[in-house]
Formats: C-alpha cells, sequence, structure tokens
C-alpha cells in the first residue's frame, strides 16, 4: 500500500508556482488575482476560504477576501460578481458555496465569467471540459487528476467507480476518467444513492473515487486487493478528546481498506490540499485561455 500525499504534491505544485510568479514579477508583468466572496459564518466555509486566502498569499498571488452578512440580497451578490469581471485585475473569482436559501446559487455560479470561474463550475467551463478543450476543470476533480499523474497510478483499460454524482465531484470525475487521455481511458461505473448491490460493484472496481459524504461508507469487505482508493470525503466527527472537539473523518474505513489497497489517499492531507494546489493552478492559467 502506497500513500498518495496530497499534502506533499500540494506543496511541490505551489513551489512551482511560487517560481512562475517570481519569473512575472521579475519581467515586470501582471500578478494573478483571485477575489473570493464569503457570504455568512459557516464555520467550514470559513476554514475553506482562509486556506485558499493563506496559499495566495504564499506564492505570491495576489488575493481579495469580500465578506458579505447572510442576509445579503441576491440582486447585492449579482452586482458584486459583475463588478470583478468587470476589474481587469481580477484573474479569477470563487463565490464559496453553499450560499443561504434565498439566494438562487445557480444564477450567482453562472453569472461569473467563464475565464474567471477558477472553481470550474460555469457551463461554459463544463462544456469544454467535455469536449476535450482547454478550460478550467473542477477544482477538486483536477487535484485527483495530478495525484493519479504525480503517483504513476495506471488507469488505461481499469474499472473506475465513482460513487456520487454532485456536479462539483462525481460527475466531473466520471468524465474525466473516461476521456482519451492520462490519467483516463477507464470504464467508468457512476454509483449514488439509488444503485443496487453497490457493494457488489465496488468490489469489482480497480479505482474507487469515493465522494459521497458519508463518513466511513466504503469498507474493506467492499474494495478487492489492489484497488486505487480515493477518498474525497471529509465531514466533522464529534471528538470530546480533540481540543478543537471534532475529527475528520472521509468516506472510506481507512483502517480496513487500506491494506487491501494499492494506493489509496489520508485524510486529511489527500484530496483536500491538492484541491487547493489545483484552485491556484486554474488562477495562474486564466490568463492563457483566449474565450
Amino acid at each position: 500500500m502506497k500513500l498518495l500525499d496530497g499534502k506533499k504534491l500540494s506543496e511541490e505544485i505551489q513551489q512551482e508556482l511560487t517560481q512562475r510568479i517570481s519569473e512575472l514579477k521579475g519581467g515586470g508583468k501582471n500578478i494573478p488575482h483571485l477575489a473570493a466572496v464569503l457570504v455568512g459564518n459557516d464555520g467550514a466555509s470559513e476554514t475553506y476560504v482562509a486556506s485558499k486566502v493563506k496559499a495566495c498569499e504564499k506564492i505570491g498571488i495576489g488575493s481579495t477576501l469580500i465578506r458579505k452578512d447572510a442576509s445579503v440580497r441576491h440582486e447585492e451578490l449579482l452586482s458584486i460578481v459583475k463588478q470583478l469581471n468587470d476589474d481587469p485585475n481580477v484573474s479569477g473569482i470563487l463565490v464559496q458555496l453553499p450560499l443561504p436559501k434565498h439566494v438562487d446559487e445557480e444564477k450567482i455560479t453562472y453569472a461569473i465569467a467563464p475565464k474567471k470561474d477558477v472553481d470550474g463550475f460555469h457551463p461554459v467551463n463544463v462544456g469544454r471540459m467535455v469536449k476535450g478543450l482547454p478550460c478550467h476543470l473542477p477544482a477538486t476533480p483536477y487535484g485527483i487528476l495530478l495525484l493519479l499523474e504525480k503517483y504513476q497510478v495506471p488507469t488505461e483499460g481499469k474499472h473506475c467507480v465513482v460513487i456520487g454524482r454532485s456536479d462539483i465531484v462525481g460527475k466531473p470525475m466520471s468524465i474525466l476518467m473516461s476521456r482519451n487521455s492520462y490519467p483516463g481511458n477507464c470504464t467508468v461505473t457512476t454509483c449514488h444513492s439509488k444503485t443496487k448491490n453497490l457493494s457488489a460493484i465496488c468490489s469489482s472496481a480497480d479505482i474507487i473515487v469515493a465522494a459521497l459524504g458519508r463518513p466511513e461508507f466504503v469498507t474493506g469487505e467492499m474494495v478487492k486487493e489492489g484497488a486505487v482508493v480515493i477518498d474525497v470525503g471529509i465531514t466533522r466527527v464529534p471528538d470530546a478528546t480533540k481540543k478543537s472537539g471534532f475529527k475528520l473523518k472521509g468516506d472510506v474505513h481507512f483502517e480496513s481498506v487500506s491494506p487491501k489497497s494499492s494506493f489509496i489517499t489520508p485524510v486529511p492531507g489527500g484530496v483536500g490540499p491538492m484541491t487547493i494546489a489545483a484552485l491556484l493552478t486554474n488562477t495562474m492559467n486564466s490568463s492563457m485561455l483566449d474565450y
């Protein structure tokens, strides 16, 4: 069993981006700038956005954090997005999800200019991804691809089972793993809450991507010997022994699954850091997109 160390690879990618930023500065060129919009005070969202802003500062990318109260009007958020779209100094825009129920997440997400949509959620980016055209890939699936590539995990001809069908991870991951490229060229099965015999399907998989948000759902009995296991889940579980009052659990029961795996991502330290690395890479590459 070999750990797919996302924390280590993320650090390497950030070092490479730092060098690229240094070269841009040395050449007197514009430095990429990421604008993040945070609505309300959700603990998880606060943590995610803080880590993204901190990563920008670390590598030299400019960053702006726009905070709004949970009572913010939908029209005001749309106006903020429009202003950021029109600002030539802003390379990337992310609006942290989830948004309050009175705000239409879809309309806000779709209002972001595709070239600045570094989360890769806009329909233009999704469509270009499906067609294999240059675009911002969704950050988490992109991070997983970088991880598979770095560790040279074989994917061609493999059976990949993706558990989960969200627009953020499950759907794009299924598309990317079936594309005619590396990592890819898999035969992909997408499983979800209505799937029958899910355990049997998983036990036939060469690669499992678990992205359903249920702590320790995938157990050793569901995994065959030598499988590659990518754990996208991260859930806060109460733990009185921890100073924080909680511990982080993935969608995979690591203790029973890891002995059977050829490669596996830990939680934390696996997919999470790679999502940030992919987001930073998308921000750096915004200027190269011509749509």
